[in-house]
This record gives C-alpha cells, sequence and structure tokens, in this order.
C-alpha cells in the first residue's frame, strides 16, 4: 500500500517546502537527514521542518536527525481508542501525541511534550483564543516557584526566547464565546497548545502542564483549527478510551506507510 499525500491548496510556504524537499533530494545524505539508527530521512520530512520563511522572527530547523520518528508529523489510522467528531483534537500526554481528528477513520497526528508529574491537566476543553507570537504572562503560582518566570510580572513580549513560541491556542471550559472570555460562566483553564523553543523536549514529559509543539508542527495545526475547536485531553495513564473509563494498552502502530501531512491553508 503507497503513501497517500494529504492535497491541500496551494501556497507561498507550500511552495517554499516544495522547492526545498526538491533540493533535498539531489543533495544526498548527510547528518542532519540520516536518522540516529542511520537511515535516511525522506526528503519531504526533512523540508517540513525546514527554517520557516515568513515569520517575524527566525524560526530554525527542527533537528529532526536527534528525534524517535515516530514524533514526526504524519497521518495514521486513528485509533480505536479515540472516538472523537472529526475536527477534533485529542491529547494523549501517555503517548505524547496530539491527533487531529479527519474524516475516515484518520487523524493528523503530532509529536508534543507534556506537563511534568504534578502539573498535568485533563480533560475537555476548547479553543477560544489563537495568538500569533503570544506575549506569555507566567501565572502568579509560577512565578513563586521559578526564579525565571518571577522577572516578568508584567510578561514577556513574543519572540523567539518566548516560551510560547511562534503560536498559542488557549483553551477555555464553561459556556465560552468571544464577547465572555471573562464572565464567570467562562474559565480559563491556564493551559495551552504552543511552541517551544527547546525542540529536544518533544516527547517528554517536562513542562509546566502546557503542550509544546515544534514551531512548524503548531503552525501547521494553528491554520488546521478555527476558534471553538474542541480538545479533549486524555489522563497521564495509560491509553483510554474516551467513552468507556476502562484502561486499554495499544501497540504502537507499526509498519504502516507513513503519511505526511503538508502545511496547511489558513482556517476559516
Amino acid at each position: 500500500m503507497s503513501a497517500r499525500i494529504i492535497n491541500r491548496p496551494r501556497s507561498r510556504r507550500l511552495f517554499c517546502v516544495a522547492a526545498l524537499g526538491a533540493l533535498v533530494a539531489v543533495s544526498g545524505c548527510t547528518a542532519s537527514n540520516m536518522t540516529k539508527d542511520g537511515e535516511p530521512i525522506d526528503p519531504l520530512v526533512v523540508a517540513m521542518y525546514a527554517p520557516v520563511e515568513g515569520e517575524p522572527f527566525r524560526v530554525p530547523a527542527v533537528p529532526i536527525a536527534k528525534v524517535d520518528p515516530k514524533l514526526y508529523r504524519q497521518t495514521v489510522t486513528t485509533p480505536p481508542t479515540i472516538s472523537a467528531e472529526p475536527g477534533t483534537i485529542v491529547v494523549d500526554p501517555y503517548e505524547k501525541f496530539l491527533y487531529l481528528v479527519q474524516e475516515g477513520g484518520q487523524s493528523i497526528r503530532y509529536g508534543i511534550g507534556v506537563g511534568k508529574q504534578g502539573f498535568a491537566w485533563s480533560g475537555t476543553a476548547e479553543i477560544h483564543d489563537k495568538q500569533h507570537w503570544p506575549k506569555w504572562f507566567p501565572p502568579q503560582e509560577m512565578q513563586e516557584r521559578d526564579e525565571y518566570a518571577a522577572q516578568f510580572p508584567d510578561g514577556m513580549d513574543g519572540g523567539p526566547k518566548n516560551p510560547l513560541g511562534s503560536r498559542a491556542m488557549y483553551l477555555y471550559e464553561g459556556k465560552c464565546n468571544a464577547n465572555n472570555l471573562r464572565s464567570p460562566s467562562c474559565r480559563d483553564t491556564l493551559y495551552r497548545i504552543h511552541a517551544t523553543s527547546e525542540p529536544l523536549s518533544i516527547g517528554k514529559a517536562v513542562s509546566s502542564g502546557c503542550i509544546r509543539m515544534w514551531n512548524q508542527d503548531v503552525i501547521d495545526l494553528y491554520d488546521r483549527v478555527p476558534i471553538g475547536t474542541k480538545v479533549v485531553v486524555l489522563s497521564t495513564g495509560a491509553p483510554q478510551s474516551i467513552e468507556s473509563p476502562a484502561m486499554v494498552e495499544l501497540p504502537m502502530q507499526i509498519g504502516e506507510p507513513v503519511v505526511v501531512a503538508l502545511p496547511a491553508s489558513p482556517a476559516i
């Protein structure tokens, strides 16, 4: 069975990725496009995680040769433990994956970094704010336990040193809309899906609870999902069905074609 590439409307970013992919294809294998096991990395994957052009700040390439290939963005069969509607985001902190559920039993899967022990959050929320190069406002409790966060009581402007990176999506609970985000019926969970300036933290539990992604992946996800997108964050235990409380341990998908999810056109 051959891999099927997702066709998306062409954009300047997609053109750049295609051109860079062609360049990588003729350049031969180097240390930067070989896996830790010495296997060549698909040129499209190399291009997908190349430096991002057109941003107000520098977005460097992801050091994909140093990470597990299972963390690359790819289209997979939706795990049987996930029965969410298409368009839903499902976060599995146990396996360190974020799934954007698609039609036809497929999902776009992204590798993520999650909260370390004691800082993880689980539940159901919705995205009700999206920000490019967001300002970071460390919560008061974070300022009290973290010397670095304490330096920014009034927040840190967006930029390459900002812990939220190039994009952030803000998770809210309750009855929320654009006009009532500060009302008693709508609660900011204080958890975000955002980028990271520490690419090797992806696949690990090291954050203060938020969901980290590579800049290239969070930009892709940001462009695919609108305000109001449902987000289900599973518990940090073994994989669990959304509909059933029974705990189910599943093997990792192995031997299926890796189908790369191309960059997205902006969500409406």
